[in-house]
Order: structure tokens, then C-alpha cells, then sequence
């Protein structure tokens, strides 16, 4: 789940990051009270789940609280990468002498969490990564003690030779720790993470991704989801009790498994097409589940061709052709569908298909294909 900026920011405050005052406004004059609140010298920032929102004129700088509400007009209702920007982020502007980047990201090749530092901020770390890896130190912490104190300090000092800002960068990163593990996180970043000219470090950006799979334990993280920013394909599956991500293929794609959708997708590229989706429908067989996935699926106006694929283990075949058949029986299916079969109770699966005027596949290479050349 990604969370808004200013929701970051306030996660990181309340375990003791320094995070500068702010405000959120949806309006031009809820934007100019807050300015006037903060100072008159303010920072606006489009609130949206996408990145680069200073490239696309979502970031804008204003003097005085009337600057603020022209400012904060401008960005309103904009479009930023396909989404409207229904919220701004109103902050003080600051003295900055220099910029850093901070952030920890799960590294799932290492299997731990991957913290990055470098004093190359202000700029995409990808950025930084390519033209300049040597600018970035990495620590991958050991999940069975944590970050330690001393690998804190040894990341604050190879931002910074002064002590004083190495001390409080060490500080922060512990902090940006806590933070990230007590969240359910799978990135935070801070970018950029300011020196002030009175040797002063702060917090004046912040990006968290949730775990989904950790919001059941923290509602209060789970308040912070706003259904608007998402695409209502993925939040229609989500209440389905489905995993889907909408792509920009052609292939629509409804699997069994994470991993067998995983294989799916590539088999579909390998064979010359592109899937619209990634759509698990997990060990179910209900049809009602079966029904919104096909829903989901076939409302793509970019799906031309629809492949089913499940393998049957716990999950029985005879199931999955039963929901199949009433989910078609209740959706008029404009595209063809391709299925294939097989596991536990396949021939029985397949027979309940074949009886209902479905032909039914096995081989999950000869069903790609099939999928891929109905789509093209």
C-alpha cells in the first residue's frame, strides 16, 4: 500500500525523526491559512502516489500566504502521472546547506533489509545508482540482531565528516529503522534529508510503502489508504479477496497461485504476447470469486484474449470448472477464453467443461500459445 507524504512524515515524527511542521490543504485558502500559519515562506507539494511530481510543476515554492493559495490552485486538480491531485502539502521553506538521501528497502535477493546513504539528494536515487554507484553505501542488517549502533554511525560518518551532523544522520537512521520495521514497510525513504547552515538535520521529505500483508495488524496504517489514488480495478479485486495488478498487455490472465501467475506471465511474453494482468485467485474455487475475477478482467478494453490456468492440488479441478461454467453463465464474455487444466480431479474438470461447451487443455505451453494467438 503507498501512503500519502505528509502520512510518512507524520509516521517518521512520531518515532522522533525530525520532520519539519506541516500542513495538508484540499483547497487555495486552506492552503493561504495554512502558509500564514507556517510562517508566510512555504513549500506546496502535490499530494499523489506517484514520483517526479516536481518535474510535472507539482512542487512550487511561495513567499507569502497569497502566493500560497495561487500556488496551491495551480496544483490542485492537476494530473500527475494519470492521477488528479486532490491534496497539497503545505511546509515552511528552509535553510538548506546541503542535501543527503537515506532510505532501507527489502532486499529480497539478500533476504534482509538493505539500508542506502548517500550524499548525492535532491535526486532520483536511481539516478544516482547508475551514473554513480560509489556515491551510494549500502548495509544489509542482519534480521537476527537489527541495526546496530556502531553500523548507524559508520552510515552517518560516511555521509558527513563533521561530528556533530554524522552524530544526528546516525540518530535518524536508527529512528528511520524503527520506523520502517514497526510500520510493516518494504521501503522508506527520506530524499532529501537537509544540514541547515546551523549544522541542523532534518527530515524534509518522506516515502513509505506498506506490506498489504502487514495492515491487519495496524489499522491505524490502514486508515491512511486512499481509495481514490488507486486504480478501482485493484481495489474491486482487493475487496474480492483478489490479488490483481492491472498491466498494459493484451492477454488477460487468471491463475491459481502467485507463482504460477508468475510463470504465466512469462510464458505469455516467451510466446509473443503481453499480459494485461497479474490476477491471482488464490486456492478458491468459489464462483463468486471466479465471476468478479472474469469481471475484472474482461472490463479491460486492452484484453483481446483471456487465459485461465489453474493447477489443481488442494484446490480440485472439478471446482474450478464448476465456477468456471457459472461464471460464464453469468457475464457475457466478449473475448475468447482459453483454459487449461489440470491436478487433482482434472479429468473430472475437464469433462464439466467439455459437457457445457468449453474445450479444456492440459498442457500449459499449448494453452500460452493458443491464448496468445486468439489475442493477436
Amino acid at each position: 500500500m503507498n501512503i500519502h507524504e505528509y502520512q510518512a512524515r507524520q509516521i517518521l515524527s512520531d518515532h522522533g525523526v525530525p520532520v519539519p511542521a506541516g500542513e495538508v490543504a484540499r483547497t487555495p485558502d486552506e492552503a493561504a491559512a495554512a502558509a500564514e500559519r507556517l510562517g508566510g515562506s512555504v513549500v506546496v507539494k502535490a499530494q499523489v502516489h506517484a514520483g517526479g511530481r516536481g518535474k510535472a510543476g507539482g512542487v512550487k515554492l511561495a513567499k507569502t500566504s497569497d502566493e500560497a493559495r495561487e500556488k496551491a490552485g495551480e496544483i490542485l486538480g492537476m494530473d500527475i502521472k494519470g492521477i488528479t491531485v486532490r491534496a497539497v502539502l503545505v511546509a515552511p521553506t528552509e535553510d538548506i546547506a546541503s542535501e543527503a538521501y537515506v532510505g532501507i528497502v527489502m532486499d529480497r535477493a539478500k533476504q534482509a533489509d538493505t539500508i542506502m546513504v548517500s550524499a548525492e539528494g535532491g535526486v532520483d536515487i536511481e539516478e544516482v545508482a547508475a551514473t554513480m554507484p560509489d556515491a551510494i553505501r549500502k548495509l544489509a542488517v542482519d534480521p537476527r540482531y537489527g541495526l546496530l549502533n556502531h553500523q548507524a554511525a559508520g552510515l552517518g560518518h560516511f555521509l558527513y565528516d563533521d561530528p556533530k551532523a554524522a552524530r544526528q544522520v546516525s540518530s535518524i537512521i536508527v529512528k528511520l529503522y524503527q520506523a520502517y520495521r514497526a510500520s510493516g514497510a518494504t521501503l522508506a525513504e527520506i530524499n532529501p534529508m537537509i544540514v541547515t547552515s546551523d549544522g541542523e538535520v532534518k527530515a524534509i521529505d518522506a516515502k513509505m510503502n506498506i506490506d498489504d500483508n502487514a495492515l491487519f495488524r495496524m489499522p491505524e496504517i490502514e486508515a491512511f489508504r486512499d481509495v481514490e489514488s488507486e486504480n478501482p480495478a485493484e481495489v474491486r479485486a482487493r475487496e474480492a479477496e483478489l490479488t490483481y495488478i492491472q498491466l498494459d498487455g493484451n492477454v488477460g490472465c487468471c491463475v491459481n497461485g502467485a507463482g504460477l501467475a508468475m510463470a504465466t506471465m512469462d510464458l505469455v511474453k516467451y510466446y509473443g504476447g503481453d499480459p494485461a494482468n497479474f490476477l491471482d485467485i488464490g486456492g478458491s474455487s468459489n464462483p463468486d470469486k471466479v465471476v468478479a475475477a472474469l469481471q475484472l478482467i474482461s472490463e479491460d478494453p486492452n484484453v483481446k484474449s483471456i487465459l485461465f490456468n489453474i493447477f489443481g492440488g488442494i484446490t480440485r479441478c472439478d471446482d474450478v470448472a464448476n465456477g468456471i461454467v457459472e461464471a460464464t453463465s453469468r457475464i457475457d464474455l466478449q473475448v475468447p477464453i482459453t483454459i487449461r487444466l489440470t491436478g487433482t480431479n482434472e479429468e473430472l474438470g475437464v469433462k464439466i467443461l467439455a459437457d457445457n461447451g468449453f474445450e479444456a487443455m492440459v498442457d500449459m505451453d499449448e494453452a500460452v500459445k493458443t491464448a496468445v494467438e486468439r489475442g493477436q
